[in-house]
């Protein structure tokens, strides 16, 4: 893994000028690019940063890496502060906004959804192919050393045979995530953490302390930018 220490002032536009790159390169190598963002809190810069760039928007779909299961609009949901902060600042309409269908999650049992994750991974393979392959997978890092919703002792951990899950309730509420195996085939992984809560689970990733479910993911395609608060105990 690739690991870069930026200043915390100068990290959101670092991290959108990696992922801008990368999609550039799936542009020009194959006509439209693929992104997956993750959510998390504090993710304003790096949505302002990468909607400021000057990038081929109709031809570049994004997709969700995680999502929270709540009520379309609702605080909770990763989609609603990247359509407010990063879609609605574009200069032109994507080729495709693909939100999780968590809400078919809400009142549903756990084959519904299933059947939910199932859907989202039709529209992934429309896109990204017959096994998807991601462009670039945006991942952010949790105190507990989760990324997406690969939440610590989930199930969701040991799924080898699906590319989209549903996990059980963490922080009150279930998640829709992309699993290991979908990560895995990402051509590129870029990994934005700030902040000194964050330290030891980024010494965790580093070291590749597979604990930490974050530790897990592939990592010859992952670049790591982070702040130095949270690379801290990296030294």
């Amino acid at each position: 893994m690739k690991v870069e220490i930026v200043e915390t002032s100068l990290l959101a536009r670092h991290v959108a000028a990696r992922l801008a790159a990368q999609l550039r390169e799936a542009v020009e190598a194959r006509g439209i690019a693929t992104l997956a963002l993750s959510g998390g809190g504090g993710l304003e810069p790096l949505f302002a940063a990468l909607a400021a760039l000057r990038l081929p928007w109709d031809r570049i779909h994004v997709f969700q890496a995680d999502e929270r299961v709540a009520p379309d609009g609702h605080e909770d949901r990763n989609w609603t502060a990247a359509s407010s902060q990063f879609l609605a600042r574009l200069p032109r309409p994507l080729a495709g906004a693909h939100p999780m269908p968590v809400v078919e999650v809400l009142e549903g049992d756990d084959d519904a959804a299933q059947a939910a994750a199932d859907r989202y991974l039709e529209v992934l393979e429309e896109v990204a192919g017959h096994p998807a392959v991601l462009d670039v997978v945006h991942l952010g890092l949790g105190d507990d050393g989760h990324t997406a919703s690969l939440i610590p002792d989930d199930p969701v951990l040991e799924i080898a045979g699906r590319d989209v899950a549903v996990t059980g309730t963490y922080e009150g509420r279930r998640r829709m995530t992309l699993t290991y195996p979908a990560l895995a085939r990402a051509r590129q992984i870029v990994w934005l953490v700030s902040g000194a809560s964050k330290a030891e689970a980024v010494a965790q990733l580093v070291r590749g302390d597979a604990s930490a479910p974050a530790a897990r993911v592939r990592r010859d395609t992952a670049t790591l930018l982070v702040d130095p608060d949270a690379a801290a105990a990296l030294r």
